[in-house]
Parts: C-alpha cells; sequence; structure tokens
C-alpha cells in the first residue's frame, strides 16, 4: 500500500506514462475503441479499490494539491486554440446549431434525470453535470465539473462508463446517417450552398503553426503553472454564489479568460500548449481516478440505459428542429459531434461528408471546449433543483 504523497504521485504518473506510450507505438482496434485515458481510469480505480493507494493525510494532501494546480492550467492552455475570431467565421446559421445542440443536450439530461431519479446513487445530479461538461465540450470540462462539484469518485465512474459506452454508440450512427444525407436534406428541403463558400474562406484564414521545442514546452508550462497559482489565489477571495459558484469556480473563469485573451495574440500561434495540455489531463484523469471505488458498480446499466435516453430526447429535438428550419445533416451532425464528441471526432465527422469541410468540424468542436464547463455547470444548477 502506498502511503506517501510523492510516491503516490509518481507511481501515477509513471502508470499514465506507461498507458500513453502503449497507446501510441501499438495502438489497434482495441485503443479504437477504448481510449488510453479510459483505460488510465480502470486501472487507477481498481488499484484503490484493491487498496494499492491508502487515505493518509500525505496521499490526500499530495492529490489536492497536484489537481487544483493541474485543473486551471490545464483549462488555460487548451483554450490557446480557441481563436474567436476564427469562430465567428462560422456564420450564424453554423453557430445556432450548435447551441441548439447543446441546449437539447441539457433537455436531456433534464429529462432523463426527472424520470429515472428513483434508480440513482446519491449525488448522480453532480455526475451528470459533469457529463453534460464533456458532452457539451470534451473530457477537460468533464474533469473541471468534478473539481467544482467535488463529484463522488464513485458516481464520476459511472458518468466515465456512460462517456465511452453511449459516446461509442453515438458516433457510430451519426457516421451511419453519412450516406443518407442526401434524402435527409431533400426531407428538410435544406438549401447547402452556404457550405461551400464558408469552408473557402475558413481554409484561406487558416494560420499554420511552427514546430515546438524546449523553449516552447518551458515557457508553457510556466505560463500555465503560474496563471493556475495567481486565479487560484484571487478565486479564493471572491464570493460564493449558488451550489456551483465557489473558489474553484472563479479560479476556473479567471484562467478561462486569461486563455482567452492570449489565444487571440501571437501566444496562441506558438505550437505545444495542447500536448502540454494533454499530458495535465492524464495526470488528473488518473488522480481523480485514485479516490474512485469499483465496488458499486453492478449499478452501471442504469446508467447507460440513461445515456441512450439522454441521446435520444437530443436527437429527437434535433430532427424537430431540421424540419421546422430546414436545416441539412451536415450541420446537425457536426453540430450534434462537436457537442458530445469535440475535437477528437467532429473533424473526422467532417471530413466524412468532404474532406474540404474538416476546418469546419474542427472550429465547432473548439467553440464546444469553450463553452463546455459554463454548459455543465447551467446542468448543475437545473438538476440541483430537483
Amino acid at each position: 500500500m502506498i502511503q506517501d504523497g510523492v510516491m503516490f504521485v509518481c507511481f501515477l504518473l509513471a502508470f499514465t506514462a506507461v498507458i500513453a506510450v502503449v497507446e501510441k507505438k501499438i495502438g489497434g482496434k482495441f485503443f479504437k475503441y477504448v481510449p488510453g485515458i479510459v483505460l488510465i481510469y480502470i486501472g487507477a480505480a481498481l488499484m484503490k479499490t484493491f487498496g494499492v493507494f491508502s487515505d493518509s493525510e500525505s496521499v490526500e494532501s499530495a492529490y489536492g494539491t497536484i489537481r487544483g494546480l493541474l485543473l486551471p492550467a490545464m483549462l488555460m492552455l487548451m483554450l490557446l486554440q480557441c481563436d474567436m475570431r476564427k469562430i465567428i467565421r462560422l456564420g450564424p446559421k453554423m453557430i445556432l446549431t450548435f447551441f441548439a445542440a447543446s441546449f437539447s443536450i441539457i433537455g436531456g439530461f433534464t429529462l432523463t434525470y426527472v424520470l429515472m431519479n428513483g434508480f440513482y446513487a446519491e449525488g448522480t445530479w453532480k455526475a451528470f453535470s459533469a457529463l453534460s461538461a464533456s458532452w457539451t465540450g470534451g473530457s477537460a470540462n468533464m474533469v473541471i465539473l468534478q473539481g467544482i462539484l467535488d463529484v463522488p469518485e464513485n458516481i464520476f465512474g459511472y458518468a466515465l462508463i456512460m462517456d465511452t459506452v453511449n459516446y461509442s454508440i453515438w458516433v457510430m450512427f451519426l457516421f451511419w446517417l453519412v450516406p443518407l444525407a442526401g434524402k435527409f436534406n431533400i426531407w428538410t428541403k435544406a438549401d447547402t450552398s452556404f457550405i461551400d463558400q464558408m469552408t473557402s474562406e475558413l481554409e484561406a484564414g487558416e494560420t499554420a503553426k511552427t514546430e515546438f521545442g524546449f523553449v516552447e514546452l518551458i515557457g508553457f508550462l510556466a505560463l500555465a503553472l503560474i496563471v493556475s497559482a495567481g486565479a487560484t489565489k484571487i478565486g479564493e477571495r471572491l464570493p460564493v454564489l449558488g451550489a456551483a459558484v465557489n473558489g474553484t469556480t472563479w479560479t476556473i473563469i479567471i484562467a478561462s479568460t486569461v486563455g482567452l485573451i492570449l489565444a487571440v495574440t501571437k501566444v496562441g500561434r506558438i505550437a505545444g500548449s495542447m500536448e502540454i495540455s494533454k499530458v495535465m489531463l492524464y495526470i488528473v484523469i488518473g488522480l481523480i481516478a485514485s479516490h474512485a471505488d469499483f465496488s458499486q458498480l453492478f449499478q452501471a446499466p442504469v446508467y447507460i440505459i440513461s445515456g441512450f435516453m439522454i441521446l435520444f430526447f437530443h436527437g429527437l429535438i434535433m430532427v424537430i428542429l431540421a424540419k421546422i428550419f430546414k436545416l441539412d445533416l451536415f450541420t446537425m451532425g457536426v453540430a450534434s459531434l462537436a457537442n458530445i464528441g469535440g475535437v477528437a471526432s467532429a473533424p473526422i465527422l467532417a471530413g466524412a461528408f468532404n474532406r474540404a469541410l474538416i476546418p469546419v468540424g474542427i472550429l465547432m468542436a473548439v467553440l464546444g471546449s469553450l463553452l463546455g464547463t459554463y454548459f455543465g455547470i447551467l446542468t448543475s444548477y437545473i438538476l440541483s433543483s430537483f
């Protein structure tokens, strides 16, 4: 049993590194359906369940300190990719459809939670809020909400299972719909002529990033950590508002603001920030999982069923909106996956329609990563009222 905080952190770092290396070097179909980040969670949670990690004061102190430092640092680095000037160029139709997808997902969580509330473990509203942040932004947003709401690690594990199982099936479903785009567009009477014009404008505005090395990596690491430390100090002094807006929330908002400001400067055009933020994401997931316990995993089927219900409500609302406002399948599908799948899958779906449309998928996914945390906070306000 590991009782020393330093050994605890080093052991987790080594474990996450092994998973990352195996995923990159070996890959294969297994990692296509079970991402490395999920394996990290499962592995660390199993180690906690079987007593590898203790609850000593040293371990708990290291856990709180490292997680509290890396969360805002990770978010700030990820938002360096969010140049708002490029996102605005998507046009009102794409942006409004994206928001429609976001709010339909929040509506799906609300309806499902109300209908199934009697079957859930205590604290599920917090886990659903964190999952909502993921399904309107990405895994990083989910981790941030876990920190803000202090989601119980056991329940957070169910949310991660939903994020893997339900998400994977939804992605396959959307790809299955691609060949049916023509029939769908005829049914909704959609006009798709704007897509070609918008894509050419986006591609013309893309700026290639330079290669990165030691200077860029140490620079981003120092910047992220100092912003995180400063945001934490300021956030602790700001007022608490309700159940969701606390010191951690203010810290995240401050770090987000710094990231967005820097994204429109020369700093946002320097490569390397995404790589460092991904390292931080893997470490934070490992830390969270190290406090989980799989002894209650028998409740997982209820949560997987709930995940399908959420996606059903989301899909139904989107189809109704498509028919009313004459929206095309490309816009609907990419808007949905930009929320639920993020940068990892939205560009791939966009490319399945047309290779030239990949930049559109990227920009819509970036918009999701920007707003997912705030959509998750909104969901927490709604679900906590029931």
